[in-house]
């Protein structure tokens, strides 16, 4: 399998999509210190040329994954000019506060664009590039949820939904493609200090992770053979609603 050890010499091309902040960003420039050709994706290319320019040798494609069409020409071109690619970071993500008992209803379109982002979005992305994979030697495909997929925060029920439902896909995902040559990842962050839920945090709340400690105890993560790689306080979570020995089970019964 891949692993970080072996991403010295440019042996790893690598798309992130969500490139250009917080989680993305940080990947990206941690896989491009350690010497990856690696591209960014997202929707705002002026965001996205600052950090290639930070970054001599990043490349950039803008990408949209709320859009089926906007996923399909980047997946194009990408493996055009990147015919070597093995490696996609599904990082793309959005997160609504939604109260489900205000008089004044709810944000139907927020909660369809939250949907498209979390969930359909990274679906199409790893169906757009599984057929690219799997024709790699070795190849790893990374899906971020989130801890809230095992232990929800319900100020955040739809995102919360999303990354669960992003946890049952990676599990079905990685068993369907258990017999190629692509691992499937899930990176399951913590509460990180990010863009995400900015202008929402609450002054009495604990503190998020840090953005450089939660890359660096991740990259750490990914060079192992770990399936599902938790960070930080989302351990804890994991280790509260994540799958164990009778889920297992269960799963094995299902699915012979």
């Amino acid at each position: 399998a891949v692993t970080i050890e072996s991403m010295g010499n440019h042996s790893d091309t690598i798309f992130i999509s969500g490139g250009g902040t917080g989680i993305g960003r940080g990947l990206a420039e941690a896989f491009h210190k350690l010497g990856n050709r690696v591209i960014v994706g997202g929707r705002r290319e002026t965001v996205l040329q600052d950090v290639c320019a930070a970054n001599p040798g990043m490349s950039h494609v803008v990408l949209d994954v709320t859009d089926a069409a906007s996923i399909r020409a980047a997946a194009d071109a990408v493996l055009a000019d990147y015919p070597d690619l093995n490696c996609v970071v599904n990082n793309a993500g959005l997160q609504r506060v939604h109260d489900f008992t205000a008089a004044d209803g709810l944000n139907d379109a927020g909660i369809v664009e939250e949907i498209e982002t979390n969930l359909l979005g990274l679906i199409r992305m790893c169906a757009a590039f599984v057929p690219h994979l799997s024709r790699r030697k070795e190849a790893r495909l990374i899906n971020i949820s989130s801890g809230l997929a095992f232990v929800p925060m319900a100020r955040v029920p739809v995102y919360c939904a999303t990354k669960a439902a992003v946890h049952s896909f990676c599990v079905s995902l990685r068993h369907q493609l258990r017999g190629s040559s692509v691992r499937v990842v899930e990176l399951i962050p913590p509460w990180v200090d990010t863009d995400l839920d900015k202008g929402r945090r609450r002054p009495a709340a604990p503190s998020p992770m840090p953005l450089d400690q939660f890359i660096a105890d991740a990259m750490e993560g990914l060079s192992t053979d770990a399936d599902e790689v938790a960070v930080g306080d989302a351990k804890f979570l994991y280790a509260a609603g994540g799958p164990g020995e009778a889920f297992m089970r269960a799963f094995s019964r299902l699915n012979p």
